[in-house]
């Protein structure tokens, strides 16, 4: 598959919207129009326009976005550089498997370095394809055994 990767801009809301409501898997995706999801998007790129600490991705062929990725970039008192998180990175699912994930990693993890990363993290749902087929693990990335990720909803 011929994948060109770029940086995400506020025009490209509706290929990721596309993308994210094919999946069905987010319930508050799932409650919005279309429209709704598309706006929200563009909200979030307006937003992050001139943030250093955010960064998103799109792989695109001629006819369309197949796939996504976002990097957050953290400060930490504790540590000598930034630290990474990998927030989102969702494939369409035509384009699964052909290394369009892959793609979008490295240019996450290259832009992480530049950006003065000293690590990048990711949160992956173990029920998910990408986890059962192991492709953070194929991709160089360790499972942290000693670590447990907490959520604490705000929208309760």
């Amino acid at each position: 598959m011929d994948v060109r990767i770029r940086t995400a801009t506020q025009a490209d809301a509706a290929g990721i919207a596309s993308i994210i409501r094919e999946m069905g898997w987010f319930v508050s995706v799932n409650a919005e129009t279309e429209a709704e999801t598309v706006e929200r998007i563009t909200a979030v790129f307006e937003k992050a326009e001139n943030s250093s600490s955010y960064v998103a991705f799109v792989a695109e062929t001629a006819e369309e976005i197949v796939g996504f990725a976002a990097l957050h970039v953290l400060p930490y008192l504790i540590h000598t550089g930034n630290d990474g998180y990998l927030s989102e990175l969702f494939i369409r699912e035509s384009a699964r498997g052909q290394g369009v994930g892959t793609a979008l990693l490295q240019t996450v993890q290259d832009e992480a370095r530049r950006r003065g990363c000293f690590r990048l993290r990711l949160i992956n749902v173990k029920t998910r394809d990408s986890y059962q087929r192991g492709f953070y693990a194929k991709n160089g990335w360790e499972e942290w055994p000693d670590a447990a990720t907490f959520v604490y909803r705000m929208d309760k």
